[in-house]
């Protein structure tokens, strides 16, 4: 039978992350480089970021995981996006689709589907994005919201954690997507990687926002939880729970 995430999996992979600290390249939405880059640098991770043609099959190559994100997507962008990812499947290393926007525009959607087509690990959108991907081959699917819900054929399951303040900080989902690529590069079941991750970034959004006054300290504070939350907060907050019933 196949594992179910579980609170305690998500500390172990967490301590892993840390003591590992997997290097993660982004193909990132411009507007939240950096936030993105903070966020898997104080979980654990080593991230880069370029978009150069020229750099990034080396970039790639010294990577553990990639992450592919269509935010703010050109013609330059698409044939960096091509050579990453050919260079990530021919090293055998696990990335993400974020699909981001891919409902707005038919040349996005047919370029996000060509890239669902290459052997993404994990496609995750929203549930307007995910609709369009009702197949996604082999890949774990995460459909996100006030409930995250993941599924990969043969397991089922939903994520509740988080704070309604993640909507409205401009890039918690991008810097999500980097967090899940830097446990997918400890871990290689990536239905437990993702869920790992999501209770990881969940329970620290719960924390900060007892702290933060509103959205623009709960951005500061979401990074200091993320770079703070351990063990004892993740087996006392997680909310998982088996979504094939």
């Amino acid at each position: 039978m196949l594992e179910l995430p579980s609170s305690l999996r998500a500390a172990t992979l967490l301590a892993q992350v840390r003591a590992r600290r997997p290097r993660v390249h982004c193909l990132m939405n411009t507007v939240v480089q950096k936030f993105t880059a903070d966020g898997i640098t104080v979980v654990g991770g080593i991230p880069s970021m370029t978009s150069s043609f020229e750099e990034i099959g080396s970039f790639v190559a010294k990577a553990d995981a990639l992450v592919v994100n269509l935010g703010t997507l050109d013609a330059a962008r698409r044939e960096v996006i091509r050579l990453a990812v050919g260079v990530a499947n021919a090293a055998g290393k696990p990335w993400i689709l974020d699909p981001v926007h891919c409902d707005y525009s038919p040349s996005r959607l047919a370029f996000a589907r060509e890239l669902t087509g290459l052997g993404p690990a994990i496609v995750r959108g929203n549930t307007a994005e995910m609709a369009l991907f009702e197949e996604a081959g082999s890949a774990v699917r995460i459909c996100t919201g006030p409930v995250d819900r993941l599924a990969d054929g043969g397991r089922s399951v939903r994520i509740a954690n988080g704070h309604r303040w993640m909507a409205a900080v401009t890039g918690t989902g991008c810097l999500t997507g980097g967090v899940i690529a830097a446990f997918m590069a400890v871990e290689p079941d990536k239905l437990i990687a993702a869920a790992s991750a999501l209770v990881v970034t969940g329970v620290s959004a719960e924390l900060a926002a007892r702290e933060a006054k509103g959205p623009g300290s709960f951005g500061v504070a979401f990074l200091d939880s993320l770079s703070e939350v351990g063990a004892d907060e993740l087996l006392l907050h997680a909310r998982i729970e088996d979504d094939r019933n």
